[in-house]
């Protein structure tokens, strides 16, 4: 049973602490819009889109009045567009025309973002992978809803090198053709290893092939929440605190379950799961760098921050998965540099820098999230980072990501702004040594020696 007092936690957490559910994403196959006619196919898209997503967005709001939760984003994710579009492109052009129907869909049913110009490519690119990566600079620069990810490595598959030099070529060329916005075309595109089919955090969501024909997965958050848990038991045993996090991640992610089921009845989408990671904004006090200072360091990337974060996300994990049968997405806490006000001032201070926030991946969520680099930064250079991020995924077992944004015209110490839950942030160093001859191999790396298991 629900007493007062946890009703009025609850309103507590909404209205002082930034508790919000970020996102409510509603997966849709587009495997039956296949055709192999060009003009067919975007007609075939957006049909459907428009017709399985056209009250997504009013039921959001319904559920956003009748119980008082903010749901920040309503968004969409599809089927990777390489897995759709094999048949009808030919060119990188014609991809880049199915881009632009996602984005007028997406405008038509009123979401924030739609997900899934992607490519899956860790063991290698088909003629149509090839082709839709190439398109995604074109594609990023006349839309403004579509985001895109390539899966560029597995535990079980290695990592496709090939991949990772195109990746790096690619987005660099995505920064150059929206310099005008402060290559904001980066911030839409996003680098995995082990990405997962159910995602519904942007820009790496897309529907995945293991998924129904529709579904609705929600995305919770809540690092002020957390935050201001810890404040209340400042100075005690490592215990208390483990405790005490897990506690409140089970009330945040209760709150992400009620807001699934509801869109789930409402629309008559199968419910999929809750991701319930800690999911930071530039609101001051919604910072998970925030709660590791609470934890017990002056700044992030002070000496102890991967173990403080380590201990942050296992606890988040196991209370958040006593909350909800359906645990999925990436589920843990976002270290991305832009969207967390703890984290930029970590970056000024001189606390927190790319090398360390490499070794944080170890331990996070996701990876290299949202972190803004110099406009002369070598296309090799890009693909190196990638592939040590790569690495970290391959060999852990989990979900690593990069989404760097080489800010074309920009050096480091320079401020580059995003807007809304994007940020801004400082531009970061990046080490100026070469990896041009390891880059250039041609081929992948294999899949780990404890990748063999059946």
């Amino acid at each position: 049973m629900i007493n007062q007092r946890e009703v009025t936690e609850t309103i507590d957490m909404i209205t002082r602490e930034n508790l919000d559910v970020r996102t409510i994403t509603l997966g849709i196959s587009l495997l039956d819009c296949i055709d192999s006619d060009l003009e067919t196919l975007n007609h075939n898209i957006y049909s459907k889109i428009t017709e399985k997503a056209r009250n997504l967005v009013l039921v959001g709001r319904e559920i956003e009045r009748e119980y008082g939760i903010p749901i920040v984003n309503k968004r969409i994710s599809v089927t990777p567009i390489a897995l759709i579009g094999g048949s009808a492109c030919e060119t990188p052009e014609d991809y880049v025309t199915i881009a632009q129907t996602l984005d007028t869909a997406a405008k038509e049913v009123g979401v924030n973002f739609i997900g899934g110009f992607s490519a899956l490519v860790s063991k290698g690119m088909t003629e149509s992978d090839e082709k839709l990566i190439r398109a995604i600079p074109q594609a990023l620069a006349t839309t403004e809803r579509v985001c895109s990810s390539v899966n560029v490595g597995s535990t079980k598959c290695g990592i496709d090198m090939d991949a990772v030099r195109l990746m790096g070529e690619i987005i660099l060329e995505t920064a150059t053709l929206t310099k005008e916005q402060d290559s904001l075309g980066c911030a839409k595109l996003v680098v995995f290893c082990n990405a997962p089919d159910d995602n519904p955090f942007m820009a790496g969501a897309f529907h995945g092939v293991t998924e129904g024909d529709t579904v609705i997965n929600v995305g919770v958050s809540g690092p002020g929440v957390v935050k201001t848990a810890l404040e209340q038991v400042r100075g005690q045993g490592l215990e208390v605190l483990c405790e005490t996090i897990k506690k409140t991640a089970f009330k945040v992610t209760r709150v992400g379950q009620l807001v699934a089921q509801e869109a789930s009845k409402r629309l008559n989408v199968p419910f999929g799961i809750i991701d319930l990671s800690l999911a930071p904004t530039p609101a001051i006090g919604d910072s998970v760098a925030d709660i590791l200072c609470e934890i017990g360091l002056e700044h992030a990337g002070a000496p102890g921050t991967t173990a403080a974060l380590a201990l942050l996300n296992d606890q988040v994990k196991k209370g958040g998965v006593m909350a909800s049968s359906y645990v999925g997405g990436l589920s843990g806490a976002f270290i991305p540099v832009s969207e967390d006000q703890g984290m930029i001032n970590a970056v000024e201070a001189g606390a927190l820098t790319l090398e360390k926030l490499e070794a944080m991946t170890c331990v996070c969520s996701v990876g290299l999230d949202m972190i803004a680099v110099p406009g002369d930064t070598k296309a090799a250079t890009i693909s190196g980072i990638i592939a040590d991020e790569m690495a970290i995924g391959m060999v852990n077992q989990k979900t690593t990501a990069v989404r760097l944004i080489p800010v074309i015209g920009k050096g480091v110490g320079e401020m580059v702004e995003f807007g809304g839950l994007l940020g801004y942030a400082p531009i970061m160093p990046v080490n100026s040594f070469s990896c041009e001859a390891f880059v250039n191999r041609r081929g992948r790396i294999p899949a780990p020696i404890h990748s063999f298991k059946n």
